[in-house]
C-alpha cells in the first residue's frame, strides 16, 4: 500500500522556472489552477458568473483558460493545471497536469515529461 503524498502542484507559484524531464528550460509559471480531481464535473470550478455588462465585455476581451480543445480543457479544470509561459518569441504556452510535476527545487519546477508530452495552447 502506498502512503498518501501531498500533490506537488500545491507548491507551484507564478514566476517559477519550469524545466522538462531532460532539464531543458521550458519557460516560467504564468499561473496555477488547483482542481478537485474527485469531482465528477467542472460545475462550480469555472469563474464566478456575474450579471451585468462589464463581465460580459471582460469575457469578450479575455481568453478562457485553459485555451485547449473542450474535452481536454474540462479535464484540466477538474484536475488542475500549471500554465507555462513558454520561452521563445513564437512559442505557444504550455499546460502541465498535476501528475507531470515531479518535484520543486527552490524556484524551479521539475517535470516528469518532456515538452512534446505537454498540452499546447490553442
Amino acid at each position: 500500500m502506498h502512503a498518501y503524498q501531498e500533490p506537488v502542484i500545491d507548491q507551484v507559484q507564478s514566476g517559477m522556472k519550469v524545466v522538462d524531464s531532460d532539464g531543458k528550460e521550458l519557460g516560467t509559471v504564468e499561473f496555477v489552477k488547483l482542481g478537485d480531481p474527485a469531482a465528477a464535473t467542472t460545475e462550480g470550478q469555472e469563474s464566478d458568473p456575474r450579471p451585468g455588462v462589464v463581465p460580459i465585455l471582460a469575457d469578450v476581451f479575455t481568453d478562457p483558460e485553459p485555451d485547449l480543445p473542450p474535452a481536454l480543457a474540462a479535464r484540466l479544470v477538474r484536475t488542475g493545471f500549471v500554465k507555462v509561459d513558454a520561452k521563445g518569441l513564437f512559442s505557444r504556452d504550455l499546460y502541465v497536469t498535476p501528475d507531470q510535476v515531479a518535484r520543486i527545487d527552490g524556484n524551479v519546477v521539475h517535470l516528469s515529461a518532456d515538452r512534446g508530452a505537454l498540452a499546447k495552447e490553442s
